[in-house]
C-alpha cells in the first residue's frame, strides 16, 4: 500500500490574512469551494479576530454562509479567545484552531500575550469545545527561528505542543515561521516530536523564505511526520516575522509526493484551478513552477 499525507490547505486564512487587500466574501467562498473540489479533506477557512488587526479576516461567517454543504470537509477557524471561539460556534464551525508560539517575544508581539497568558485565554475555549463537540487544532509558532530571539531550542517547542495537547487539541502544526530552518535543523526537531511520542498528532507548517520549504517537507516525511499545511500558490507569510516570504506551496508539495508515490487525495490541476481564482482576485499571476508542478 502506498503510504499516505494529510494535507492542510491554509490559503483561505494564512495565506491571505498577509495580503494588503481583503477579497470579497464571494471569492473566498469560491476560493474554498474550489479547493474542495480538488480534494482537500481539511481547509483553514478564517478566522474571527478584530476586523481592525486583521481586516484580510472580516466577514469569515459570511464566508461559511456562502458555501454549500461539505459534511466530509474539515474547515478550520482561527480564534485568539472565548470571544471569537463563541463567535465561529454561531457562524457552524465544527472546528477551531487556536494559536501560541515557543518565543516568549514572538508571542507578546502576535498575541499581545505572555505564552503562559495564551493559555490561559485557552481554556475556557478548550473547555467549551470539548462540551460542544468541536474539534481543536493547536499552532505552535516560531518552532526553530525566531526573528527577535533568533534561534529556538526545538525541545521548547515541544514542550509547548505538549501543553497544547493536554488542553484537548487533536494534532499541534509546528509552524517554521521565518522560512530560515535548514533540513539539519528539521531532522532535529522531528527527532524531539518523536522521541516525546507525538509523531501521529504533529503537522509541519513550513515557509518558503530561503526556498527550503519542500526540502524541510521531504526530511519531516522521511522522519515520519503524515500531515503539512501548505498554501495554494505560495501565499502568506506573517505580519509579525518581517522578511518572512510565503508559506510553501501546496503545489509543490503535491509535486514532491507524486514524485515519491505517496497518495495525497488532491488534483493537481483542480488545485491549479482554484489558486488561479485567487491570484486572479489578487490581480497577478501564480509563479510559473506552479503551473509545471501541476501541468507535469
Amino acid at each position: 500500500m502506498s503510504a499516505q499525507v494529510r494535507l492542510c490547505e491554509v490559503g483561505p486564512r494564512d495565506g491571505l490574512q498577509n495580503e494588503t487587500e481583503s477579497l470579497a466574501v464571494a471569492v473566498r467562498a469560491e476560493f474554498i469551494a474550489a479547493l474542495c473540489a480538488a480534494g482537500h479533506q481539511h481547509i483553514e477557512c478564517g478566522a474571527f479576530v478584530r476586523a481592525d488587526l486583521i481586516p484580510q479576516m472580516q466577514d469569515t461567517a459570511a464566508v461559511l454562509a456562502a458555501l454549500a454543504p461539505m459534511p466530509s470537509v474539515r474547515l478550520t477557524a482561527l480564534v485568539p479567545n472565548l470571544k471569537g471561539y463563541e463567535a465561529a460556534l454561531a457562524a457552524g464551525c465544527k472546528s477551531v484552531a487556536i494559536f501560541t508560539a515557543a518565543s516568549e517575544t514572538f508571542n507578546q508581539r502576535n498575541s499581545n500575550a505572555s505564552i503562559d497568558e495564551s493559555f490561559e485565554r485557552f481554556a475556557p475555549v478548550a473547555a467549551r469545545a470539548t462540551a460542544d463537540g468541536v474539534r481543536l487544532r493547536g499552532y505552535v509558532s516560531t518552532v526553530l527561528h525566531c526573528p527577535f530571539e533568533g534561534r529556538i531550542n526545538p525541545a521548547t517547542a515541544v514542550a509547548v505542543a505538549q501543553r497544547l495537547l493536554v488542553l484537548g487539541c487533536d494534532e499541534v502544526s509546528f509552524g517554521e515561521t521565518t522560512g530560515r530552518a535548514t533540513p539539519n535543523e528539521v531532522r532535529e526537531l522531528c527527532a524531539h516530536v518523536n522521541g516525546a511520542g507525538l509523531m501521529n498528532v504533529a503537522a509541519m507548517h513550513f515557509h518558503d523564505t530561503y526556498g527550503m520549504g519542500v526540502a524541510n517537507t521531504l526530511v519531516a516525511f522521511e522522519a515520519g511526520v503524515r500531515s503539512f499545511d501548505a498554501s495554494a500558490g505560495g501565499l502568506g507569510g506573517c505580519p509579525n516575522a518581517p522578511g518572512a516570504a510565503g508559506n510553501v506551496a501546496t503545489e509543490d508539495l503535491l509535486h514532491l509526493f507524486a514524485g515519491l508515490g505517496v497518495v495525497t487525495g488532491v488534483d493537481p490541476v483542480l488545485q491549479h484551478r482554484a489558486g488561479e481564482i485567487v491570484a486572479a482576485a489578487l490581480g497577478r499571476s501564480l509563479p510559473g513552477r506552479v503551473w509545471r508542478a501541476c501541468h507535469p
